[in-house]
């Protein structure tokens, strides 16, 4: 008990005051879809020994707790290409001090893990959805799998899951046509659908300012079709996301990460595959808790791992700075 008050006392908080209580944990850097602006048809993936055990993560993340964290979020690559991830999520669900466990994953094998992640004890679902047009989401995704995705989303709702957000990424030129169609989806299966402006960290390089769609842009288009969109009250500060909702009552979300930035409010802290601790989707460094864990180092010294990269953490991303530094790694790799 005198661990964890100590703990409390001393939360991670940087120098800018935010206190950081959401942990965003990559499982794995593969994926099984190539989606154009993430990940190269040809990619080289990290070795399995370099990857975090599940006892690892585990450890990591009952650490990150007693520092304050109360919220993880499950990522890749794809997550679910990680053999018996669930396993992963009833082992992080026996953490008492957790309130939260999320999955962000495309949903390609979502109809066989749904039923066995609820039981795990996983508590809320980010499905990414680019298109509901098969032609489009092929071309984006190099694969022909749309049916096994609107699969897995029914799986997902029979299996109980009452909180399903669908993640789809804006770029300009290539998705205004089909946010009107995303829309009429999240309607019609009474989920929320987010629309993510396009960042700096595709695995190819490509992005560049003039891509980016913004979350302005987009929400004069839903309203031009569908109706006035009214914001609501943000029930987490933290959040990415301005929250809408239409005379419908469908939820949309608006991520506007380049064109306004939210950094003031960010509370994450992310854990790679490969155990480096990012304090940043952008940072340009890391910290290398998977040497600790591999060396015998004790709780404490993992703890001050953990408040040095917070208090490394900078005031901005910078995506608004023409200068910036682009991450070494793509979100595949950092986990999103």
């Amino acid at each position: 008990m005198a661990q964890a008050d100590t703990a409390s006392r001393d939360a991670l908080v940087d120098r800018f005051g935010r206190v950081h209580t959401s942990l965003r944990i990559g499982v794995t850097d593969r994926c099984n879809l190539r989606c154009r602006y993430c990940m190269p048809e040809q990619v080289e993936f990290l070795p399995r020994s370099e990857i975090l055990t599940f006892e690892e993560i585990e450890r990591v993340t009952r650490v990150a707790c007693l520092l304050g964290v109360r919220k993880v979020r499950i990522t890749g690559g794809e997550p679910l290409v990680r053999r018996n991830v669930t396993d992963l999520v009833a082992r992080l669900a026996r953490l008492p001090e957790l309130e939260e466990i999320a999955l962000t994953t495309n949903g390609l094998l979502l109809a066989d893990h749904a039923v066995a992640l609820k039981e795990a004890g996983l508590d809320r679902l980010n499905i990414s959805l680019d298109s509901v047009r098969p032609e489009v989401f092929g071309q984006w995704t190099r694969r022909d799998v749309l049916p096994r995705v609107l699969e897995g989303i029914d799986a997902a709702m029979e299996a109980g899951f009452d909180s399903i957000r669908l993640n789809a990424l804006a770029i300009r030129g290539l998705t205004e046509e089909e946010i009107g169609p995303l829309v009429r989806f999240a309607r019609s299966k009474r989920l929320e659908v987010r629309f993510i402006e396009f960042m700096p960290i595709d695995g190819e390089q490509r992005w560049e300012r003039a891509s980016v769609l913004t979350g302005a842009e987009i929400r004069r288009r839903i309203e031009a079709e569908f109706g006035r969109l009214s914001e609501r009250s943000r029930p987490d500060p933290s959040q990415p996301a301005r929250d809408y909702v239409l005379p419908d009552g469908t939820r949309i979300g608006l991520i506007c990460s380049v064109s306004e930035p939210f950094c003031e409010a960010c509370n994450r802290l992310r854990l790679t595959a490969e155990g480096q601790l990012r304090n940043c989707l952008f940072s340009t460094v890391s910290w290398d808790i998977r040497h600790l864990l591999r060396s015998g180092a004790d709780d404490a010294s993992l703890m001050e791992m953990m408040r040095q990269c917070i208090r490394a953490k900078k005031r901005g991303h910078g995506t608004d700075d023409p200068t910036m530094l682009r991450p070494d790694l793509a979100m595949y790799q950092i986990g999103g």
